[in-house]
């Protein structure tokens, strides 16, 4: 069983920037895959980004490619999700995701939350223009 623990989320104004972590249990971090997803107000919840192993592979969401940056840190078991020039329209709860399935290399499949086994509780964002 695999743990997720979110902190960093909060309310800031539109441009500034947020530093989301996820804390994972177990002993096989470095193999997990994570993934980062958000859900807007009312909205479906969406990808926003994915990493595998040491952070060799990521892939970001069109929406925040080039302002979001996801990294890890597997000597700490930690993921972070790095996001710069927020946006009103980054406004969601945002979580992250774990699976130790491989990673397959359809990205219908590692861009879909049913993909993911284990999940955080979520941390709320918000931006103000």
């Amino acid at each position: 069983q695999v743990q997720l623990l979110e902190s960093g989320g909060g309310l800031v104004q539109a441009g500034s920037s947020l530093r989301l972590s996820c804390a994972a249990s177990g002993r096989t971090f470095s193999s997990y895959v994570m993934g980062w997803f958000r859900q807007p107000p009312g909205k479906e919840r969406e990808f926003v980004a994915v990493s595998r192993g040491n952070g060799v592979f990521t892939y970001y969401a069109d929406s925040v490619k080039g302002r979001f940056t996801t990294s890890r840190d597997n000597a700490k078991q930690t993921a972070y999700l790095q996001m710069n020039s927020l946006k009103p329209e980054d406004t969601a709860a945002y979580y992250c995701a774990a699976t130790t399935k491989p990673l397959p290399a359809a990205r219908s499949m590692w861009s879909s939350p049913q993909f993911y086994n284990y999940w955080g509780q979520g941390t709320q964002v918000t931006v103000s223009s």
